[in-house]
């Protein structure tokens, strides 16, 4: 499809969805946000998630390698001299393969497991337009400072449409998800992400990297049979994350795993300074394995000496061994 084809197709989707959907799909706090730059003629391009194509049965483009350094930071326009973010997310059910054994019917946003880092600046006006086309009832939920209009609790029916509305604060590390009860079940099948919110001075430069651990329940028995970072088992054991020698690495942590209570980060031959939840800018602390229960996140910032392949993984070996685990090849620039 041509950019200019997507592009209509977005215009075309906008235009017909929110009018068919009426107020009844948006909610009346979200109606009463933003729908006039919807469906009016835009000046500006379209932000389109890169694999919007309708009757997909498979996640298109989606590897952990991509999730790992890929931040969204939406389409930016300025309103009454704020900075606006607006964000597109479909949910939608594909089945993704996780072995050579095991497909699994997911429940996804934008058709990746998880979903989208977004990523803006404290003080940014926040706008997500959330279509659900995942067959059931979803929702948002992003962490927080918000309205409690926007707090992502409210079922959006399949084939409706919710805005959220809100600023980014404060600034940190924070997750989303869906938020429709069995919350376990919505979360397990894939329906979250990480939102991260830089501060106003901008840290100092680093490879930034994203790792998100879950799990998934295979047989619906409420404990997992498999685990994965950033969504497939096993995947940075056999694709190792590429980095240099000496530069400085900032990890986004996420731990979403449910049914389990509790997992660890642990970084072999190596520490790293801890900044909980990312709220701060000096270091809370230096280490090598920290626990983190679900939904907990934090910035991990270190550098390795030496070359050579170094594991990653949570230290309940179970878990490690069961997909959540990887390794960093780190690469010496100035040997080769």
């Amino acid at each position: 499809m041509s950019d200019r084809s997507a592009l209509n197709k977005a215009d075309l989707w906008n235009r017909r969805t929110l009018l068919k959907a009426g107020l009844a799909g948006i909610g009346l706090t979200g109606s009463a946000i933003a729908l006039r730059p919807l469906w009016q003629p835009r000046s500006r391009p379209v932000h389109v998630p890169a694999d919007v194509d309708q009757g997909a049965t498979e996640p298109k483009g989606f590897t952990p390698l991509k999730t790992l350094r890929q931040f969204d930071y939406g389409t930016v326009t300025t309103e009454n001299g704020r900075t606006v973010r607006e964000f597109r997310v479909e949910a939608r059910t594909s089945t993704v393969q996780l072995n050579q054994a095991t497909s699994f019917i997911t429940w996804n946003l934008n058709g990746q497991v998880p979903g989208p880092t977004f990523r803006a600046t404290e003080g940014d006006r926040i706008r997500v337009i959330f279509y659900n086309r995942a067959g059931h009832s979803h929702s948002l939920h992003f962490h927080g400072v918000h309205e409690a209009g926007m707090d992502g609790v409210k079922p959006v029916r399949n084939g409706n449409v919710f805005i959220y509305e809100f600023d980014a604060e404060p600034f940190g590390v924070h997750v989303y998800h869906c938020h429709v009860a069995p919350v376990t079940r919505h979360i397990s099948k894939g329906l979250y992400g990480m939102f991260i919110v830089d501060p106003p001075k901008p840290r100092p430069a680093a490879d930034e990297m994203v790792l998100i651990m879950a799990g998934y329940d295979i047989n619906d028995d409420q404990k997992n049979e498999l685990y994965a970072f950033n969504g497939m088992p096993h995947y940075y054991m056999e694709h190792p994350i590429q980095i240099q020698k000496d530069q400085l690495i900032r990890l986004y942590v996420l731990n979403m795993i449910e049914f389990d209570p509790v997992a660890t980060f642990h970084l072999h031959a190596n520490l790293f300074q801890v900044y909980r939840t990312g709220r701060h800018l000096q270091p809370d602390e230096e280490t090598d394995v920290i626990t983190m229960g679900t939904a907990e996140r934090h910035i991990l910032e270190f550098s390795y000496r030496y070359p050579g392949k170094f594991m990653f993984h949570p230290h309940q070996d179970g878990i490690a061994e069961a997909g959540c685990m990887g390794l960093f090849d780190v690469i010496d620039s100035a040997a080769t």
